[in-house]
């Protein structure tokens, strides 16, 4: 299965927000939307950072955090880690696990950001991919039972 087959099901859609806004603003919409992570971008087509929900909360463990006046640019991650729609879901699940991270934004280079997928998309994408497989070998061999 490969990423674009992911975004078919789910959608492309990506929540973005500009660097400059409040970590409460982020905050806000990370939870109206109940995402784990934003995207940051001025134009919502180049990826200039990530802001996780662990982001937060580890800064917050560290020190207190003015969220009404802290900008979303001083806690996002600016060395993101992208993938391309053509790659595989094992590719992504390895990229996830090699970086430690949970969410990946998919891009081409003809028009820059097309979506993200979290590790629960791959996740369940490698579970129906199991599933189709144990159906295919349970057709399989009742297909070759002898009747």
């Amino acid at each position: 299965m490969l990423v674009a087959d992911i975004l078919r099901k789910k959608g492309g859609d990506v929540s973005t927000v500009k660097a400059e806004i409040s970590l409460k603003e982020a905050i806000g919409v990370l939870s109206e939307r109940r995402i784990g992570a934003l995207l940051v971008s001025q134009d919502g087509v180049t990826v200039d950072g990530v802001l996780s929900e662990r982001d937060i909360v580890r800064q917050l463990a560290r020190e207190d955090l003015d969220l009404a006046t802290r900008p979303v640019s001083d806690l996002m991650v600016t060395k993101v880690h992208t993938c391309r729609t053509d790659a595989t879901v094992s590719q992504v699940m390895a990229l996830m696990d090699a970086k430690r991270i949970r969410h990946v934004p998919v891009v081409t280079e003809e028009t820059g950001l097309v979506g993200i997928v979290s590790i629960g998309d791959v996740v369940n994408a490698l579970l129906q991919e199991a599933e189709s497989e144990r159906k295919q070998m349970a057709d399989y061999i009742a297909d070759r039972a002898p009747h």
